[in-house]
């Protein structure tokens, strides 16, 4: 079943098959956008491995369909690897430049949001590149989003230095309670 045009996106569940479409929306941006900071867009079987790794951890990696094609992704990654910050995900969300501003990135990221607090995490964070980015930070405070700091002149690309805004979103309890044991 897919959406048609102007219909709203289906959600669904990232699967092997659409690795290579995904894959291509993310090297448009890391070859003329500031939201990674990647140089070289990963090979086929590095963006796998990355897809990979994201659903073995029990975490959700989301694709828009519209009109039967993947017009965006979003998962929920682990923040950092050390066993304290298990409860934290970091949010990634890439939409095709064609399918900008129709409120794809807004599903994707509430869908996001809302399946890693069914996965018992208990934040998390938004680290978006480029602090003129504002249609990202925006995007972040409409679903809760908060401003809790920035990195000044972390990265260099295109010529020119970049700051990273940080974000922060409680989810579920949050830090009200402790997680539940494993």
């Amino acid at each position: 079943m897919t959406a048609a045009a102007g219909a709203p996106p289906l959600l669904r569940d990232a699967t092997a098959d659409d690795l290579e479409a995904m894959r291509a929306i993310y090297a448009e941006q890391v070859l003329t956008g500031t939201a990674s900071f990647e140089l070289v867009p990963p090979e086929a079987a590095e963006f796998a491995r990355r897809w990979a790794a994201v659903r073995a951890a029990g975490l959700p990696w989301i694709v828009a369909e519209q009109a039967g094609e993947v017009a965006g992704y979003a998962y929920a990654g682990p923040y950092r690897p050390r066993p304290a910050y298990r409860f934290t995900v970091e949010d990634s969300v890439y939409v095709a430049p064609a399918a900008q501003g129709r409120g794809l990135g807004r599903a994707l990221l509430a869908a996001t949001i809302e399946r890693a607090e069914a996965a018992g995490c208990r934040q998390m964070v938004a680290v978006v590149g480029d602090s003129g980015n504002r249609g990202s930070v925006a995007l972040h405070e409409a679903l809760g989003f908060r401003r809790v700091g920035t990195f000044q002149n972390v990265g260099f690309k295109f010529g020119r230095w970049l700051d990273t805004v940080l974000l922060q979103r409680p989810l579920g309890a949050g830090a009200e309670s402790p997680p539940p044991d494993p």
